[in-house]
């Protein structure tokens, strides 16, 4: 398996912007993600608007030629049951040329470090109920099984 360089996005590095932007356009282009490009819009503002939602929370996967390969972003909130926070996983994309090489395990291995140091009880995710290959790695990795049309799945932490 390849190795590949997974740590939390720095939006205020261009190149970390951009790599997020590049990313997250690919991931939209795909049949999974709507099969359109982001609109340009979107792609013009979203890193400054994402840096400036305080529960924000972004991981680069870079392969070994320094090459941006997934993208993981999250929200802090918050478990009325638990009282305490949770982290709700809202993008998980790999770029085509890196898909099953790990890149997944290894981005969601730094979210679920991360919402451990942030004291959350449990990472939670929306997936489409179509998408089999992520349902596979989801559950591959302790999350728990939802609801169609969309699956909700959360992983105690």
């Amino acid at each position: 398996m390849t190795a590949y360089h997974v740590r939390a996005a720095d939006l205020t590095r261009a190149a970390d912007r951009a790599a997020l932007v590049a990313l997250l356009d690919a991931y939209a282009r795909d049949p999974m993600g709507g099969g359109q490009p982001l609109a340009a819009a979107v792609a013009a503002t979203l890193a400054d608007k994402l840096a400036a939602q305080p529960t924000a929370r972004a991981w680069l996967a870079f392969a070994p030629d320094g090459e941006p390969a997934g993208v993981a972003v999250g929200f802090i909130g918050f478990s009325t049951f638990a009282a305490t926070p949770l982290l709700n996983l809202h993008d998980l994309a790999v770029a085509a040329a890196h898909r099953r090489r790990g890149v997944g395990h290894q981005l969601l291995a730094a979210v679920e470090d991360a919402a451990r140091a942030l004291g959350c009880c449990k990472v939670t995710l929306e997936v489409r109920d179509d998408n089999a290959t992520a349902q596979r790695l989801y559950r591959a990795l302790g999350f728990g099984d939802g609801a169609a049309p969309h699956r909700f799945l959360a992983k105690p932490l």
